[in-house]
């Protein structure tokens, strides 16, 4: 019996008679080529299955050879235990380390351990770059790119999630261990298709935020194995976190503008609240744009938001903060792209924006870690995997991605350093929907 791949799937041919091939996982009858088949990540299983039923498929590994990596990197003893964890569980799992505790020197290991042609997939060019400098400069290998204008594969490749997926019919048949590095990203259906096109046997997933809702991620990557908090490393392996929120009024002028949005607002959610208690945002936004009256809450919702981003308080405060920092590394971060430029208008400091071009961008953040630069603001960029190991002080203006966005920022921070001692301010306006949002931030950090 052999497992051809096609585009993403398994084909079963010549398959043994009396084998019951709807039994087996994953498997169904296409009738366009008169053959059984399956997603591709439902290789392992399937082997299993087969395994168990005495059918062996002696061309099912991928393309690619195994590699002769020399490379012992030093772990700690937490990135021990948690590649441990994770071979335990047959190397496939997600595991769970803060921002700035070495995620990426776990997964570095677990490649140079292995020795099996292996794909990475990144969210963003920024991790591209940075894990493409990594597997250079700790295994001594070029890796193959695609992303960035780039589609070059080797043993090893690094992918960004959006090319990823363009090329996984052809890139899902070359690799035996898939790394998703942000693998939080995934389980919820948008960009699913990529883990299931790659018959990848061996995966690692790693994440500072899992999801709540993890059944679907444990299909595609494999559960959690091991899991430590930003509070079971600060202080010994991250550094020490102090954390203050600063409460900011709005004007009178402000103050009528907010709660006159918010009015319009509360009126139509409450109403679709009481006939609906258990449904979250994404149905009632579709609810509210079948009708004018909705629509016309969620523009003023859409007002209030924007108004609470930057109110003159904020704007006050952020000055205050700015000059008492003045010798810090210090980064600031805001709702918007449109609060950032403003901020770096104002204040004169660099902006780092999906709209800043890579070269531009890296020699920005080369420039703070030199001492160069000390202070960039950001809208989303700086939430998720860039390096920047010698921030001291964050400043969080505003947010837009709830918990999971607060600890990630948090995260930047953190990266230790001797005698250093982070600090972190948050913006939050007084009586308004901020406060709740902050008080929930704040449990999610603490927790």
């Amino acid at each position: 019996m052999r497992l051809l791949f096609d585009r993403g799937t398994l084909l079963l041919e010549d398959p043994p008679a009396g084998l019951a091939l709807d039994e087996l996982p994953g498997v169904l009858w296409d009738s366009r080529v008169g053959a059984h088949r399956c997603p591709a990540h439902f290789r392992a299983r399937l082997l299993q299955a087969l395994a168990a039923r005495g059918v062996h498929c002696p061309d099912s590994r991928p393309i690619g050879g195994r590699l002769a990596l020399d490379a012992d990197l030093e772990l700690r003893a937490y990135q021990s235990a948690a590649l441990a964890a994770w071979e335990l569980a047959d190397r496939r799992g997600v595991l769970v380390l803060p921002t700035g505790s070495g995620k990426t020197r776990v997964a570095l290991q677990a490649i140079a351990a292995l020795g099996e042609p292996t794909l990475v997939l990144v969210p963003t060019r920024v991790l591209l770059a940075q894990w493409v400098r990594e597997i250079r400069g700790r295994l001594g290998v070029d890796p193959g790119v695609y992303g960035d204008g780039t589609q070059q594969g080797r043993a090893i490749t690094v992918a960004t999630f959006e090319s990823g997926s363009r090329h996984m019919a052809e890139l899902g048949q070359r690799f035996e261990l898939l790394v998703v590095d942000e693998a939080h990203h995934f389980g919820a259906g948008l960009r699913d298709e990529a883990l299931e096109m790659c018959m990848a046997r061996l995966r690692l997933g790693l994440t500072a935020t899992p999801p709540r809702e993890r059944a679907r991620l444990d299909e595609l990557i494999g559960p959690v194995v091991f899991e430590l908090t930003v509070g079971d490393l600060t202080g010994p392996f991250l550094a020490p976190l102090d954390a203050a929120v600063i409460r900011v009024e709005l004007t009178p002028a402000e103050r009528n503008q907010y709660e006159t949005l918010d009015g319009i607002f509360q009126e139509v959610h409450a109403q679709f609240r009481f006939v609906h208690p258990t449904a979250g945002w994404e149905e009632f936004a579709r609810e509210a744009n079948k009708s004018d009256r909705g629509r016309h809450a969620l523009a003023a919702w859409r007002r209030s938001r924007a108004l609470l981003d930057f109110p003159a308080g904020k704007q006050a405060a952020l000055a205050r903060l700015l000059a008492r920092h003045r010798g810090d590394r210090t980064l600031v971060f805001t709702g918007d792209n449109a609060t950032a430029y403003r901020i770096a208008r104002e204040h004169l400091i660099m902006p780092i924006t999906c709209d800043i071009g890579r070269k531009e961008r890296e020699a920005a953040l080369e420039r703070f870690r030199d001492g160069g630069l000390r202070v960039l603001v950001s809208s989303q960029v700086l939430n998720e995997g860039i390096d920047v190991p010698d921030a001291d002080v964050g400043i969080v203006v505003a947010g837009r991605g709830g918990d999971r966005e607060h600890v990630q920022r948090v995260g930047r921070l953190l990266r230790p350093g001797e005698g250093k001692r982070a600090t972190l301010y948050e913006l939050v306006v007084e009586r308004t929907r901020e406060e709740r949002s902050s008080a929930r931030r704040r449990r999610a950090l603490a927790s």
